[in-house]
């Protein structure tokens, strides 16, 4: 009889519930198991993208969503040595913006100045990339808010539509807690900085990049929207084997549009924009590079 063997489990780090990450990474997850039956990646909770990259570094997982902006500190250095991680793949652009109650006062970020407004999980990435937007505005977390720093990811919205926070910050195209705002029965309004604050912001921080929030993405939002942000990145542990990390890149790859089925702002999730939005190639996980080779994106 032929040995039948146990699928190669890969444990992939998301965040905390009610957030974008698990959402995601489920999706993800789901994806892979189902075009390569070899592997089973099991996604797990943890506090987000600030604990997802020293429990990388650490091997407690295999793989983990990062945000954008711990990305870049990680990898430079900032506050640290640089962490010997590789990307896998890139998961979806993150454009920064507030969100409040429609039936609201406040029209403008500066409107905010005083409030009480929750800026997320405190292990998110989404609080790294509000203090580099604020600050590029002028304006300090801590100085200029009552920053209000949650749990769970999926506590914030509830807290917006009782009046607890005047504003809710996130990011990115189809993220929950945008939803849940703006399906509420005030529904709700986007706050980005202008177009003076966005050339701020990309002067003073020039690894954040000007990006668009299309109409119709969330209810309400009847015009697109310029903001700035990142991308997020699918991170591997230093140690992950060259053989995985390709395998995982091509049932991605063949995966694309499956995932993007499971889930609509999945649909960056491509080869093509993984190349695009590395900020360098050799960032990029070797096993993943020969994939990217095969497919002709790389050389």
């Amino acid at each position: 009889m032929l040995e039948v063997l146990a699928p190669l489990v890969v444990v992939l780090g998301t965040a905390t519930p009610g957030g974008g990450f698990p959402v995601y990474g489920a999706a993800v997850a789901d994806t892979i198991n189902a075009i390569d039956p070899s592997l089973s990646v099991e996604p797990r909770n943890t506090k987000g993208s600030t604990e997802n990259v020293p429990l990388l570094e650490a091997g407690q997982l295999d793989l983990a969503l990062v945000q954008g902006e711990v990305v870049h500190e990680a990898l430079t250095g900032v506050g640290r040595p640089p962490a010997k991680l590789a990307i896998l793949f890139a998961m979806y652009s993150t454009p920064g913006m507030f969100v409040v109650r429609a039936d609201s006062p406040y029209r403008a970020i500066a409107d905010l100045r005083g409030k009480p407004v929750a800026f997320g999980a405190r292990g998110s990435g989404l609080v790294i990339l509000a203090r580099y937007v604020l600050d590029g505005l002028g304006l300090d977390q801590e100085r200029d808010f009552h920053a209000v720093y949650l749990d769970r990811a999926g506590d914030g919205p509830s807290m917006v539509l009782d009046g607890r926070v005047a504003a809710l910050w996130g990011g990115g195209l189809g993220w929950p807690g945008f939803t849940a705002v703006a399906t509420g029965a005030a529904g709700a309004r986007f706050l980005v900085p202008d177009g003076n604050g966005i050339k701020r912001i990309l002067a003073k921080h020039a690894f954040l990049k000007p990006m668009s929030v299309p109409a119709g993405v969330y209810p309400g939002l009847d015009a697109p929207l310029a903001s700035v942000g990142s991308w997020s990145f699918i991170m591997a542990r230093p140690t992950l084997g060259d053989d995985v990390a390709y395998r995982l890149a091509r049932a991605l790859h063949q995966g694309e549009e499956a995932l993007a089925r499971r889930l609509p702002q999945a649909r960056e999730t491509t080869a093509a924009n993984t190349v695009a939005a590395a900020p360098r190639l050799e960032l990029i996980h070797p096993g993943v590079r020969r994939f990217l080779r095969e497919i002709g994106l790389v050389r």
